[in-house]
């Protein structure tokens, strides 16, 4: 087991390490979130909200496969934040990340054009975004990885070009196109649907092998 990974798993889960900066950050989430909803509501499109809980959806099924890696080769994730931090939530999460995943659907959809024809330097606009986004988070977790305070351990998830690309695609461009699947469709209830699946995913998965088998990551 790698050191990053071994640092990972102190404080896994553990309550007592919870600042109290967090209670702020949660309100902000809420804030956000409700001025959605009060928008929604009165305009009767709720894409922003679908856009922000798809994307942090996608994440949580991302952190949870990287959990997999972990446990199931007992060295390392493909990512581990070993780094101080308010709550520990996976090896590859901390609350820090969650709340940042909680509204970054929410900002992607509001740099959108309403209009899916209007294209940016010839692409159109919507996709011109999700490429735009998930080129800024891969260049913030290279900072971050530089920094020590997320650990890349595998040679085809790292800052070489291969790397980059994988971190890109998977890690992040993923996610925004999901959010864009999510708030193409045409009705709430297909909305809804395609978002429950994916929170479905991941909390089954993790029931399955946290809370039956037992699984530690």
């Amino acid at each position: 087991m790698t050191e990053a990974s071994q640092l990972a798993l102190q404080g896994l889960r553990d309550l007592s390490t919870i600042k109290w900066y967090v209670i702020p950050m949660l309100a902000f989430v809420f804030y956000i979130y409700t001025f959605e909803m009060k928008k929604s509501l009165a305009s009767g499109n709720w894409n922003a909200v679908f856009a922000g809980l798809t994307v942090f959806g996608m994440d949580f099924i991302n952190e949870t496969w990287n959990g997999w890696v972990f446990h199931l080769t007992q060295r390392a994730a493909f990512w581990t934040t070993p780094g101080d931090t308010a709550l520990r939530t996976m090896v590859g999460w901390n609350i820090e990340i969650m709340f940042m995943f909680a509204i970054s659907g929410i900002i992607f959809y509001n740099t959108l054009f309403e209009d899916r024809r209007i294209k940016i330097i010839g692409i159109p606009n919507w996709w011109f975004w999700a490429i735009v986004y998930s080129a800024f988070c891969v260049f913030v977790e290279v900072l971050l990885n530089m920094g020590g305070h997320l650990v890349w351990e595998y040679p085809w998830w790292y800052r070489s070009f291969g790397g980059i690309w994988l971190i890109f695609i998977f890690g992040y461009f993923s996610f925004y196109v999901a959010a864009v699947i999510v708030i193409s469709l045409r009705t709430i209830k297909a909305k809804v649907t395609m978002v429950s699946i994916i929170y479905a995913i991941a909390i089954i998965a993790n029931i399955i092998c946290i809370g039956f088998l037992g699984w530690v990551y």
